[in-house]
């Protein structure tokens, strides 16, 4: 009797299947899926947060048809009569009150909105350097799909949680997801493309998997929290991410597998000076629009007086050009020199930072959000393929470490931008908060220059030796000359 096993794999859908496990694009696409997703939740909040916890805090306030700034103003039995000029005052100067202490009220919630933002990123950052090294053990795949569990229980969270520290938590929750399903994405790409164009080509269409989620989120979250409510967007990102995870499962199929080559260590990598300037350049970049996302939506309020939808829409041109410039400079980046276009890019972010303040309606911000977004594509686009080069002639080539590094890289941005900006517009104001980000870019950009002709291995042996050489051939013509 033919054995079961042996007849499934003469079916033509086992074939198939062992097929889709051996294509490189295949992976590309999952990696590419979950980055999306991870970044649509990441960035559907945004518009929603800020609004929906000021609602909260002010459920209430229309429950008196005596309130000024409620549907009925004036007791029904004296309503027809025509307003004094001293009544019309009033209701002026009351309502003129009501906007200074919702601005004060709105400037106060930076520090809250910032800290929740931010909570991603740090739980994040913590943990990569946990991921990296694991990923050297047990390999990608089951990181991998643990990611899009974690993220699918975050999301439920997300949908039905109606308290500050229900949102926080599911966003902490969300870094432990985000930071296995990057590390090990990256990772995964890195190791399937190993040559280094090819590597460029297909990072840089992942990466654009992540801005199309950037792009989606944002204007998702803000339109279906205006027409439908909270708990629809996120019960929607749910339901795709149940498809991303049936994916990971039929495709990779988790489990546990070896690396072949030893790892170089995290401590290795990190005392190494050029993949240090290639992750801070990661860092700065997303640093400013980092601090946009929970102080954009709250000064467009304020200044501007903007309506829900308009505060997710604010980040569509980033968004559409952080896509286009992610997927123009993985292929383009190899061809100029990755830190060129780096470089470039940190100097458009300065000069598109210090823009923004200068708009007064959403029109005007469409120029420099777009110019922002597109050169922080550049940047990202151009330094995460440079890790993985840097790492193949520096070091060993096994990747989970390095994209650890460059994951830390990406969250110390978005920690750090949310964390310190809601303080810093208390205190210095928006705009010079903006200015002061720009000029770190400015400053920050010539140290890419490093990256031009970085050493690899053998030469960096050959230096240290040389180094050597030269120190014992000065202390043999010493002593020669003492004798």
């Amino acid at each position: 009797m033919t054995a079961v096993g042996d007849v499934v794999s003469g079916w033509p859908c086992a074939a198939w299947f062992a097929g889709c496990r051996e294509s490189r694009r295949l992976v590309l696409i999952i990696v590419a899926i979950a980055l999306l997703l991870d970044n649509m939740l990441l960035t559907t909040v945004v518009p929603i947060i800020p609004e929906f916890l000021y609602d909260i805090k002010h459920q209430h306030d229309n429950d008196t048809s005596w309130q000024i700034g409620s549907i009925a103003t004036t007791p029904p039995e004296t309503s027809y009569l025509a307003p004094s000029t001293n009544s019309n005052e009033s209701i002026a100067d009351t309502e003129a009150a009501k906007r200074k202490a919702k601005h004060d009220e709105l400037v106060d919630e930076n520090g809250l909105v910032g800290i929740m933002f931010a909570s991603k990123a740090f739980v994040q950052l913590m943990t990569n350097p946990f991921i990296g090294p694991l990923t050297n053990r047990v390999g990608y795949s089951i990181p991998m799909f643990t990611g899009f569990v974690i993220m699918f229980i975050s999301t439920i969270i997300f949908a039905f949680g109606r308290s500050y520290s229900v949102l926080f938590f599911a966003r902490a929750l969300q870094g432990i997801g985000s930071s296995c399903s990057s590390v090990s994405g990256m990772g995964m790409l890195a190791e399937r493309y190993p040559d280094d164009l090819e590597r460029g080509n297909a990072m840089g269409l992942a990466l654009g998997g992540l801005a199309l989620g950037v792009l989606i989120g944002p204007p998702f979250g803000g339109v279906m929290y205006e027409f439908v409510g909270k708990t629809a967007p996120f019960l929607i990102l749910a339901c795709l991410a149940l498809g991303d995870g049936l994916l990971q499962l039929l495709v990779l199929q988790p489990s546990v597998v070896r690396q072949d080559s030893e790892a170089p260590s995290l401590k290795e990598l990190l005392m190494d000076p050029y993949i240090i300037v290639a992750a801070g350049a990661i860092t700065f970049a997303n640093m400013g629009i980092a601090m946009l996302e929970p102080s954009l939506p709250i000064w467009m309020m304020d200044t501007m007086e903007a309506p829900k939808w308009q505060l997710g829409a604010a980040f569509l041109p980033a968004s559409i050009s952080y896509l286009v410039g992610t997927n123009l400079f993985g292929p383009l980046g190899h061809r100029i020199g990755r830190w060129l276009a780096a470089m470039i890019g940190l100097l458009v972010i300065g000069i598109c930072l210090i823009c923004i303040p200068l708009a007064t309606n959403i029109t005007h911000l469409i120029a420099p959000n777009a110019g922002l977004g597109f050169a922080i594509g550049m940047v990202d686009s151009s330094m995460m393929p440079e890790l993985g080069f840097l790492v193949d002639i520096r070091h060993a080539a096994v990747y989970g470490s390095v994209y650890a590094i460059g994951d830390v890289a990406f969250c110390l941005g978005f920690a750090i931008g949310p964390a310190v900006s809601g303080t810093l517009v208390k205190h210095i104001g928006f705009e010079w908060m903006l200015v002061g980000i720009a000029i770190i870019s400015f400053m920050y950009a010539p140290v890419l220059f490093m990256l031009k002709s970085p050493p690899t291995k053998d030469e960096q042996k050959g230096l240290i030796m040389g180094e050597k050489s030269s120190v014992r051939y000065v202390n043999y013509k010493n002593e020669d000359e003492e004798e």
